[in-house]
């Protein structure tokens, strides 16, 4: 892609067929409002949880006389309304998405088949990202501490008792393959378990049971493509039993967020290094925020990893950035520009062995 001293056309592609389309929502709000538009015009899509595409305006809002889009290759956005189609060239695409379809490398694959650049992780860090068996697995691999955990699938049987023994009470049941804590539950008995085990098992096929870390819950965001960095660490204190999707979303007085976090300059070097090596291992690029559990004795476990964290007013990541010197707006000039960065260095790379003498 071309430099260019226009504007740059940016794609704002938000909803997503998905329990977190409303999280997309809020987020996709503070993302508008953060971009300059004296460098950038800015084009607003839409994805209806029956996974169709809209072109809406800046209001954000799908009205029934809004033209359904599809994407076709090297750029283009198409239009058709009433028979009559248009094409809309795009530089990049930043698709303010969370959750299955939009975090989880399908949205990727998709842009980058289509050969347009696209704020974020690439196909395999979304995807290795956000399925939190194939996270824990390769954290463990490369010696990074993480919960003990017990995988299972739908239509396995299921033992109480087994899992009790191996991982300890209270445990943590999650979908492997879903983000703002969604049906995420805690279980400090059997019928708990019982009832954790069905909530999970209806937003995934794959699910995971953890052992629970007693700990401070850190966060730590992470930018970059080849070489990334690190914010200053931050706490989250939260009034619930753990940090849920109601302690984040809906009750505004469901946690703290403790920026920077109460800790020695050493604990922080430590959480900085071990967020930019998970990123790192994980195959991570443009963005990503590690969520840590710092034990009282020193210990620091990664959680989770979360490739494309909530925009929202309160979300962590911009207000991690915000505390380090980086401005929303600067951070979202940054995304912008490492996105390009990377799609004009796989642009350079060769797709045919033979090469014209």
């Amino acid at each position: 892609m071309k430099q260019t001293n226009r504007k740059l056309k940016v794609a704002l592609l938000f909803g997503g067929k998905s329990v977190e389309h409303e999280v997309s929502l809020m987020s996709v709000r503070n993302v508008s409002m953060a971009l300059d538009q004296k460098k950038y015009e800015v084009i607003y899509i839409v994805i209806d949880k029956d996974g169709k595409w809209f072109l809406t305006d800046d209001h954000l809002t799908l009205k029934d006389n809004c033209p359904q889009v599809s994407i076709a290759p090297k750029c283009d956005i198409r239009t058709a309304n009433q028979g009559d189609a248009n094409s809309i060239c795009v530089d990049v695409v930043f698709p303010v998405l969370h959750g299955p379809y939009g975090e989880d490398g399908t949205i990727q694959g998709v842009l980058k088949s289509a050969g347009i650049p696209f704020v974020g992780c690439s196909v395999l860090g979304s995807a290795v990202g956000f399925d939190k068996d194939v996270t824990k697995r390769l954290l463990r691999d490369a010696g990074i501490l993480n919960a003990k955990f017990v995988v299972c699938k739908n239509g396995e049987k299921i033992s109480f008792s087994k899992i009790k023994k191996e991982l300890g009470m209270p445990m943590f049941i999650k979908p492997a393959n879903s983000g703002s804590s969604v049906g995420v539950s805690k279980a400090t008995n059997e019928k708990e378990f019982d009832q954790g085990i069905k909530n999970a098992f209806s937003f995934d096929s794959k699910i995971i049971v953890e052992e629970c870390i007693l700990g401070r819950e850190i966060e730590c965001a992470v930018l970059g493509n080849e070489k990334p960095t690190a914010s200053i660490p931050g706490e989250i204190i939260t009034s619930h039993s753990f940090y849920s999707y109601e302690a984040k979303y809906l009750d505004e007085h469901g946690a703290t967020l403790d920026i920077p976090a109460n800790l020695s300059k050493s604990l922080q070097k430590k959480i900085k290094d071990l967020a930019v090596k998970t990123y790192q291992v994980l195959g991570c690029e443009g963005l990503s925020r590690v969520d840590f559990f710092l034990k009282d004795n020193g210990d620091v476990y990664v959680n989770e990893v979360n490739t494309m964290p909530g925009f929202t007013s309160i979300s962590m990541y911009p207000r991690l950035w915000n505390e380090s010197g980086v401005s929303y707006s600067e951070l979202i000039d940054k995304l912008i520009i490492l996105a390009v960065e990377r799609f004009n260095r796989e642009q350079r790379l060769q797709t045919s062995y033979y090469k014209n003498k």
